[in-house]
């Protein structure tokens, strides 16, 4: 979905592999709770962003980067169809403009 992919891009590239133990350092402890308020953050922009029918879908999700896959996967194919129908639209006006002038080539 073009529209998140630079949100996508940076949950991607900061996607928390794994929690920090009861033995981590509090440095550790401290990039983690951000990364999570950071995240909780995302997730409510999101789902705020939403219809209702899609919120209650994806409320349950973990993480903004959860959503994100979903919906890519929900409307991925979507956005390529509408690109192509738009781009044969186009196509198809410019071609009666060049009839319509009569321009040759």
């Amino acid at each position: 979905m073009t529209a998140f992919n630079p949100l996508t891009a940076i949950l991607t590239q900061n996607k928390l592999e794994e929690n920090p133990g009861d033995d981590a350092m509090d440095d550790e402890q401290k990039v983690y709770q951000k990364w999570v308020k950071a995240d909780e953050m995302a997730r409510c922009n999101i789902l705020a962003s939403m219809s209702n029918v899609l919120q209650y879908q994806h409320q349950s999700m973990e993480s903004a980067y959860d959503i994100l896959e979903n919906l890519k996967e929900m409307f991925g194919d979507q956005n390529r169809g509408a690109k192509q129908t738009a781009m044969k639209a186009l196509l198809n006006t410019k071609m009666v403009e060049v009839h319509r002038l009569g321009i040759m080539f």
